[in-house]
């Protein structure tokens, strides 16, 4: 008998799933009293926006059973992770927030578990909250299941309510039956998911479902093993995807204990494992024993939907603010992403940039984000969505698009999306709130979070995944409506000259901060680019008139962030990045060739 259970652990963003993980660890006694637990999201950037990135690999011993924990990425830009990790499972736990109910990222996973077969068994987490509404969100949960398509056996799902954050469950929907304590989920655990089917006394079958990367054995592949048994030394066969068969020796093998990856010597059937020794192994191949070929069937990689240029930065304040600047160290950094990214595709642009195909906004900037906080200074352009031609039909990315608004915002909202193509499903009244769901050609979506929060007043929930490639519809979706303010001097911004332009719009910078001829410094109240001084002085006399002395007080510049500036930019426009700033520029800097370029 196995004494493993493999689960992942799947929930729309910021549903408490990766709270619920590090409860569960504490709770099973896997650490020492005196041993720090680190929270399963421990990269800088999932601390700061509160989701999971990188799918997380972990494992508790509870009532001598192993219990392997796959935390998932909830957003859908990170749906091919989600998808290959259920081919390592037998059973997932779907967290469910008591008040929110199932969202679009609930139905993603869910469905990717769904198609999987595994045992799913439902948690319905933040029963503390005053809000909860539990009962309601289990029913919500049943419509899913059957709206898609679950069978008579995933029906027949067990419920455990817990609250993550308090570190209490129950088999109660009553907030008075929680206990402080993870034992009813860590039990149903045990009794709802089968074993690992695989047999150890069968030849060896293993495959890497994710990718990992260090600088000591290269690429790393990460997987469950199948069937049979593994030791480190052993040599094996790679069953490649073309075909061919590379025999390789394996060098290192890790196992999971915790949250820690530990050298392991030998491994069997059930077992989720790391093994290193093929410089060049890849999703979906199949290891073996020498001699076998019996490959496992083929994993599926979600193609990216969407592409930029990553380059060389050309502003005249390039080299000041960062260390890494060159298109090696460039390209080095892009090769190196993508032999931990499945998702990921990098490929020549021009001498000076590459093009960079991913899976959504979110994964792209989150890249951007990593290299400049990594010393990188780079120029990247507005993202584009990858059209496909299929049967003779050029076709681009749709997706499906829920929003969650107060009442007061609706026919903004609902105005908007239609000047966006977007086509409406349902509208449902909560209260004081409605949900909406779109279908949305992606290139709609491009640049709408600023405009929908400015509409919504920053109160509005939107959230959206890839639903299918469709037919090409008005090339003009998603462009910006206003014009920019560029700077056409070199120098330091003044207050004297911001003031002077405050009624031609909405200024980006400080009176102080330095800027180059062709950066955007602000947003024009009309449709056309108009280039501005904003670098002029007043003109000193020997004359004082009264009240000349008075400080000139001006608005707040509107600051944004990375996402943000990626959706603002034009196709004729770039963000350059930088270890301390993001600054909006134009490709041509000089107004003249600009205005040749134009009229060409």
């Amino acid at each position: 008998m196995k004494n493993i259970r493999n689960i992942a652990i799947i929930a729309h963003v910021d549903h408490g799933k990766t709270t619920l993980v590090d409860k569960m660890l504490e709770a099973s006694g896997t650490f020492r009293e005196n041993e720090e637990i680190v929270s399963m999201d421990s990269n800088d950037l999932e601390k700061e926006r509160g989701i999971t990135i990188l799918a997380k690999t972990t494992a508790i011993n509870y009532k001598g059973i192993r219990i392997n924990i796959l935390d998932t990425p909830g957003h859908a830009d990170f749906s091919g992770e989600v998808e290959r990790i259920m081919n390592m499972v037998d059973g997932v736990l779907l967290v469910v927030d008591a008040y929110e109910g199932t969202m679009p990222q609930t139905r993603f996973v869910l469905k990717k578990a769904m198609d999987a077969k595994v045992t799913p068994i439902v948690v319905v987490n933040k029963i503390d909250k005053p809000s909860a509404r539990p009962k309601e969100v289990v029913d919500e949960v049943m419509d899913l299941f059957i709206e898609l398509g679950a069978d008579i056996d995933q029906l027949d799902f067990p419920v455990v309510y817990t609250s993550a954050v308090l570190g209490t469950s129950s088999l109660d929907p009553a907030v008075e039956s929680q206990k402080k304590t993870m034992e009813p989920l860590l039990d149903t655990i045990i009794e709802t998911i089968k074993e690992p089917s695989g047999d150890e006394n069968a030849p060896f079958q293993f495959q890497p479902a994710l990718l990992d990367y260090n600088d000591f054995v290269g690429r790393i592949g990460i997987g469950v093993i199948k069937n049979g048994q593994v030791k480190v030394g052993e040599v094996v066969s790679c069953l490649r995807l073309d075909g061919t068969v590379k025999q390789f020796r394996i060098q290192k093998m890790f196992g999971y204990m915790g949250l820690q990856r530990v050298e392991i010597t030998t491994a069997k059937a059930g077992d989720i494992i790391a093994i290193a020794g093929l410089l060049d192994i890849n999703v979906g191949e199949t290891i073996v024993n020498v001699g076998n070929t019996n490959k496992l069937p083929p994993l599926r990689i979600d193609e990216p939907t969407l592409e930029m240029t990553f380059g060389v930065n050309t502003s005249p304040f390039a080299g000041q603010e960062g260390k890494l600047l060159t298109i090696r160290k460039i390209e080095e950094r892009l090769k190196k992403e993508t032999e931990r990214d499945v998702s990921l595709r990098v490929t020549p642009y021009d001498q000076e940039s590459f093009l960079v195909k991913g899976r959504g906004e979110l994964h792209l900037s989150i890249l951007i984000e990593n290299m400049r906080r990594e010393g990188f200074e780079l120029q990247v352009s507005k993202p584009q969505v990858i059209i496909k031609e299929i049967d003779g039909v050029k076709c681009e990315p749709f997706e499906e698009l829920q929003i969650d608004v107060n009442n007061d915002y609706v026919g903004g909202v609902i105005e908007a999306l239609g000047k966006r193509f977007a086509n409406l499903i349902n509208m449902q009244n909560m209260g004081d709130s409605t949900r909406l769901n779109y279908e949305i050609p992606s290139r709609g979506l491009i640049g709408f979070m600023t405009e929908f929060m400015t509409i919504t007043k920053g109160y509005g929930i939107m959230n959206h995944t890839f639903k299918e490639y469709k037919e090409v519809i008005s090339s003009n979706v998603g462009e910006r409506s206003l014009g920019v303010l560029v700077s056409m001097e070199n120098g330091k911004a003044t207050a004297y000259a911001l003031g002077g332009l405050e009624e031609r719009g909405t200024m980006f910078i400080e009176p102080g901060q330095e800027v180059y001829e062709g950066m955007i410094v602000g947003e024009h109240n009309h449709d056309n680019d108009i280039a501005v001084n904003v670098v002029k002085g007043k003109n000193l006399t020997n004359t004082r008139a009264a009240g000349s002395d008075h400080t000139v007080v001006l608005k707040r510049p509107r600051v944004m962030s990375l996402e943000i500036a990626l959706d603002y930019i034009n196709n004729d426009e770039l963000v350059e990045v930088t270890p301390s700033r993001f600054r909006l520029r134009k490709k041509i800097l000089k107004a003249e060739l600009r205005k040749k370029a134009n009229n060409n």
